[in-house]
Formats: C-alpha cells, sequence, structure tokens
C-alpha cells in the first residue's frame, strides 16, 4: 500500500511540474526543438532543473539498502548502444516532434480533455500493439539487439 501511496505522490508532483513548467503545451515543445525557426529555448530551464536535481538525488538515493517507494531498484544494467536503442529513439523523437506531445505528457494532457492529446495518447498505444504484433512474426528484438 505504501508503494501506492508513493506513486501517486510522486505522479501528482510531476503532472504539477509538467504543468508549471509549460511542457504540456505543444507549442513551447515545437518552439523549443526548432532550433533554426523561431527558436524557444526556456524549457532548457525546466531540463537543466531537473538534471540538476536528479544528478544530487539519485545519488543520496543510491545509498539506501532499498528504493522510498519501491521494494526493489531498477536501473538499467546495459550500457551499449544497440541498434534497437538508436531505432527507437529516433522513432520516439520523430514522433515527439511532430506531435508535440511525449507519451508521458499526451497521458497527463488528457485531464485538459482536448481530442488532440487523446489522439496522441491512442497512437502511443497502437504503436505499441503494432510493435508487439511485429516483434512476434518478426522476432525484432534479437534481430535489432
Amino acid at each position: 500500500m505504501k508503494y501506492n501511496v508513493g506513486a501517486l505522490i510522486v505522479g501528482l508532483l510531476f503532472a504539477i511540474g509538467l504543468g508549471v513548467s509549460g511542457i504540456l503545451q505543444p507549442a513551447n515543445i515545437v518552439g523549443f526543438l526548432d532550433v533554426f525557426g523561431k527558436w524557444n529555448p526556456t524549457l532548457l530551464f525546466t531540463m537543466a532543473g531537473a538534471v540538476g536535481i536528479h544528478f544530487i538525488t539519485y545519488r543520496l538515493i543510491r545509498k539506501r539498502k532499498t528504493p522510498m517507494f519501491s521494494k526493489d531498484w531498477f536501473v538499467p544494467t546495459r550500457q551499449e548502444i544497440t541498434p534497437a536503442l538508436v531505432i527507437g529513439s529516433t522513432v520516439f523523437g520523430i514522433g515527439w516532434g511532430l506531435g508535440g506531445y511525449c507519451p508521458t505528457v499526451s497521458v497527463t494532457s488528457l485531464a485538459s480533455f482536448e481530442l488532440r492529446p487523446l489522439i496522441v495518447f491512442l497512437s502511443v498505444i497502437l504503436g505499441m500493439l503494432l510493435f508487439k504484433f511485429m516483434d512476434k512474426k518478426m522476432n525484432l528484438k534479437t534481430k535489432l539487439e
């Protein structure tokens, strides 16, 4: 139960941070990504704040035997750059740049009751299902690794 309450608190804090920072507004994302046009650098402050806080707190939290809101650590062990990572990152970046929403933001933006975040969210789900189907047929994970 305490892990679920912790996840709820962290999720709410994260969602509020997304709203306050302006990341929930696709125009801000597209403006940030438009470095050769009307570039909007304001999200650099959000990114710098997030990375800075993570940099400090991660080292403090990792000194604990267990995480505060989970039974186990979920830390990646692989460090190599694989074709799957490069391809997946590229597809993710193209989708984010074209839509102005990353998957997390599309979920948070569902609370706006606007159609665009719903379309992006449903597209993310569809893309995941499509990959799962294609992976079963063509064993993509193994081929890309």
